[in-house]
């Protein structure tokens, strides 16, 4: 029986031939259509979904101010505290006025008891009694109402505490020490949250803006260094006003983390506006040989470098594309290193 072999060298040759065929099979990427999003840098202002007013009960003059501008509060805080001098005047004289009551109320209860004693003994008539008994309680329903009197007077001062109504930053505090504020007067005004980014964009883009659609907000800052051009993180179009003023478009996105902005800052926001179909590779795939930029294409007749126009580099699927303006069409193959 006749066996044959191949000798070592030549296996080794072969193998290492097909190693590479699957390699070079392996590394292929097809230039296909693919749909770009065109991006617009616009800037958008943070805002708070709510603002409240934290108002004073009670008029009187501001004794003292415990917050300032950007602090943070709690709900039912303590804020300022306003003062009205009359008021412990009149809690004065609700004291008095309790006391001189008192004293009546106890002179009505002795007489109650004598006349008690003596109509029991026989010696006093039903009707003194009758009139003890009335003038007992006519005494007592008016201590009562002094000690309810008494009660709203300490209410009101207690009132003279400005609470916060949230849980919130500190905008603004338009008083000053000393200043004298009427019932219902704004004290500061706190905003809770959540915060959002409200967009201006032009009337022209007013067909193309959509709810849902993902923004990309950069970081803080009007301007931004080459460094943090991939320092981003994404948001979303929650609202689109239907009302266009001044020719500008109104629309809000919701970002996370912008908790610790500025209200009214303004920061960069990139937004979808339009689409476009475009021919992208991998980076790696793009050698620049003396300025020129080259792609290798694989041909029926074998490799080929072929010089191509560069055009923006983005992200697809997470992985990063580069844009071929012209050199490349559809369907070509394309060799990576």
């Amino acid at each position: 029986m006749f066996r044959s072999f191949i000798p070592l060298a030549g296996a080794a040759l072969i193998a290492t031939t097909v190693l590479a065929a699957q390699g070079a099979r392996a590394a292929e990427f097809i230039v296909k259509p693919i749909t770009i999003h065109e991006m617009k840098a616009v800037f958008g202002q943070v805002e708070s979904h709510i603002v409240v007013p934290a108002r004073t009960r009670i008029g009187g003059s501001v004794r003292e101010i415990r917050v300032g501008e950007g602090d943070q509060v709690r709900e039912g805080q303590t804020i300022a505290l306003i003062v009205d001098d009359k008021l412990a005047l009149q809690l004065n004289a609700a004291n008095a006025r309790i006391e001189a009551l008192n004293s009546q109320l106890a002179n009505a209860r002795i007489e109650l008891e004598r006349s008690q004693q003596l109509r029991e003994t026989g010696t006093g008539s039903q009707a003194r009694l009758d009139q003890a008994r009335t003038q007992f309680e006519v005494a007592t329903n008016q201590v009562a109402v002094a000690t309810a009197e008494k009660a709203v007077i300490e209410q009101n001062a207690r009132e003279g505490e400005v609470l916060a109504p949230a849980t919130g930053r500190v905008l603004t505090v338009p008083v000053t020490l000393g200043s004298v504020v009427l019932a219902g007067e704004e004290i500061a005004r706190v905003a809770p949250g959540p915060y959002y980014l409200r967009l201006s964009l032009p009337e022209r883009h007013a067909t193309e803006i959509v709810q849902g659609a993902e923004v990309m907000v950069g970081e803080r800052g009007l301007t931004q260094s080459p460094g943090q051009a991939d320092a981003t993180h994404a948001g979303r179009i929650v609202k689109v006003y239907p009302e266009i003023s001044d020719g500008r478009v109104i629309a809000d996105v919701e970002v996370e983390g912008i908790g610790d902005y500025f209200v009214k800052e303004r920061t960069l926001v990139s937004i979808p506006v339009g689409k476009r179909t475009a021919l992208a590779v991998p980076p790696e795939a793009i050698r620049t040989v003396h300025g020129v930029d080259y792609v290798k294409v694989a041909t029926a007749d074998g490799e080929m470098d072929v010089a191509v126009i560069l055009g923006e580099t983005f992200e697809e699927d997470g992985m990063k594309r580069t844009e071929i303006l012209s050199g490349l069409r559809d369907g070509d193959r394309i060799l990576l290193p």
